[in-house]
């Protein structure tokens, strides 16, 4: 019987018997002295149960709360060994290296400490040099207003409207719209919000960073399946959405194929290897822009095969580009 195991029976054993003995405990858990010690003085001090000895009745028992029911402490239902909680120590790490511009961070704190002094004094620095030993460095990532952050996601948990001014970056122009917010997406080391936009009367994408003010409208948001998302924004390549489906073929010199062979570009590409070891790969797409940049900064080793409204647009940005350096 593992230690999670011997918590939920000592609960048990409490609520059944209101008041038991050591030796009945140590006899249904089958364990030490030693072992039951530790779990006894485990859930009181480290995990905050009302766990104590009553010389006058000759055993242990879960003392009454001082809330109005009076009702009797309840061991927490969800308990993790240390590898477990490690595991959990890594993932927090991680999160924190996503959350570079630290939306997260005072909420992920409570959980931390949480998790801290679940781990026990004896893993306390092995916890921390963990920490220390997992490492994301975000790229290209863009300040998002911690304020704005937390109205959208108050909105997604509530089902309610924004009104939000939203710069857009490819004109210039700042537009006031209400949108029914429906996913929040972190993509390549941003934050964008799914949503359909009352304005436009459609699905649109905005990045969090762009939202100059938002404030929370006491409506209640559009309902929009997780179908008719997943078509939306699911279909073409990168964070762009819209109009139709076509496919971009893209060829890859035998030095750059070892590398992307391995990548995911999209989770319905298709990629086959060529005799003279170069790479083909075909990518579903609605708007070239992205995709034109993963093209571009593979530079020569990528060639455009079709469709030609593509080849045509890389290669123009090409010879604008010749232009700055001839």
């Amino acid at each position: 019987m593992d230690r999670t195991e011997r918590f939920y029976k000592i609960k048990e054993l409490l609520r059944q018997h209101k008041v038991a003995s050591f030796a009945t405990l140590q006899a249904a858990l089958e364990v030490s002295r030693s072992t039951l010690k530790r779990d006894l003085n485990y859930l009181s001090t480290r995990l905050h149960n009302p766990i104590a000895y009553s010389r006058e009745l000759g055993g242990y028992r879960i003392e009454k709360t001082d809330d109005a029911t009076g009702s009797a402490h309840e061991l927490p239902g969800l308990w993790f060994s240390a590898t477990e909680i490690h595991a959990l120590l890594t993932m927090q790490q991680l999160l924190s290296g996503l959350d570079a511009t630290g939306l997260l961070g005072d909420h992920i704190a409570p959980l931390m400490d949480r998790l801290n002094a679940l781990l026990g004094d004896k893993e306390d620095a092995d916890a921390a040099q963990l920490r220390r030993r997992v490492r994301i460095i975000g790229l290209a990532q863009r300040s998002v207003t911690q304020r704005h952050f937390e109205r959208v996601a108050t909105a997604l948990a509530q089902r309610k409207r924004l009104h939000i001014a939203y710069a857009a970056r490819g004109t210039g122009e700042t537009t006031t719209r209400e949108v029914s917010p429906l996913r929040l997406v972190h993509y390549r080391d941003n934050w964008y919000l799914d949503a359909w936009c009352h304005l436009r009367k459609g699905l649109r994408n905005f990045a969090l960073d762009a939202i100059v003010e938002v404030q929370l409208v006491d409506a209640t948001a559009r309902a929009v399946s997780d179908a008719k998302l997943d078509a939306t924004f699911g279909p073409g390549y990168g964070i762009f959405s819209g109009g139709s489906v076509r496919w971009a073929h893209l060829r890859f010199t035998p030095e750059r194929a070892r590398w992307v062979a391995q990548e995911q570009w999209h989770p319905r590409q298709k990629g086959v290897a060529q005799a003279d070891g170069s790479y083909l790969l075909r990518i579903p797409y609605t708007d070239h822009r992205e995709l034109m940049m993963d093209i571009l900064k593979h530079g020569s080793h990528c060639e455009v095969l079709g469709p030609a409204s593509l080849r045509d647009v890389v290669a123009q940005e090409v010879k604008k580009m010749a232009k700055k350096y001839s």
